[in-house]
């Protein structure tokens, strides 16, 4: 089984930029979008589903922001669209603002659920920064359930956190930065060591370090300096991480920002 997961920086940019003609060369069964920054309205054909896939998306209520999707060779036994759809017994709590920017969506097929989940950046100011860390707070009962469930599940996405050093370039420069404050790590390793989920990356690379990145500024010449973060994960419960055999990041094009991250499962 092989899962892909790719923040699109918009589908249509990314199109423009060979992305349809690139996925049908990958034979992934799963492809998880964030970024998709489009509605219904503004989708082709080929974008709301490929040729040999179902495509299934939550779109942001804000025209050209956020929204994520999910594409799969198998029709899901049930698609999830939102956090405040579903029907887990976590504690209960208002996701209607995360909702309503288009950042969780969920396929299941069987006894295996793959998400694509797009967190927000606090980036542009102390405003969005508390918004992350609200999320961040709601959303982990929510993964906490997921985890409980008994269920097989990944979840794909850009959660915009570089977890460790390792994990970025210029890790002295930006511990006082969103991405790599010291709540939002702390987030990641609570995720780890007491929920359980794993790092489906550093459990095939454990210490790699420059080919790990996924993102790239567009300032400075970061992508051609490889001045990166790992960004992009997928993070699966551990029977399912065990599967996981092997792991490419695709830097030979630019589809946007982001760089896919290809995961495959035996």
């Amino acid at each position: 089984m092989r899962i892909i997961t790719a923040n699109l920086n918009g589908i249509r940019s990314a199109d423009n930029k060979g992305y349809f003609a690139w996925l049908q060369t990958q034979q992934a069964d799963v492809i998880c979008m964030q970024e998709v920054k489009a509605q219904a309205a503004d989708m082709t054909a080929e974008m709301l589903a490929p040729a040999g896939y179902y495509g299934y998306f939550h779109y942001a209520e804000k025209k050209g922001y956020s929204g994520v999707g999910i594409y799969c060779k198998a029709k899901p036994d049930k698609v999830i669209e939102g956090l405040g759809n579903s029907s887990l017994g976590h504690v209960a709590c208002d996701m209607t603002d995360i909702d309503s920017e288009g950042r969780y969506i969920e396929c299941q097929f069987g006894n295996l659920s793959v998400v694509s989940l797009y967190l927000p950046s606090g980036s542009s100011g102390e405003e969005r920064q508390a918004f992350k860390f609200s999320v961040l707070a709601r959303i982990m009962p929510h993964l906490e359930a997921l985890k409980a469930s008994g269920r097989d599940v990944v979840v794909c996405g850009d959660i915009n956190i570089a977890h460790q050093e390792i994990d970025l370039k210029n890790y002295k420069g930006n511990k006082k930065n969103s991405g790599f404050l010291p709540e939002e790590r702390a987030w990641l390793s609570d995720l780890y060591a007491r929920v359980g989920w794993v790092d489906v990356y550093r459990s095939l690379h454990p210490a790699t370090t420059d080919e790990c990145y996924t993102w790239w500024s567009n300032r400075g010449a970061a992508y051609e300096k490889n001045v990166g973060w790992r960004l992009d994960y997928q993070i699966a419960t551990p029977e399912l991480a065990k599967k996981a055999v092997a792991s490419t990041i695709y830097k030979l094009e630019r589809f946007s920002d982001h760089a896919p991250f290809i995961v495959d499962y035996q």
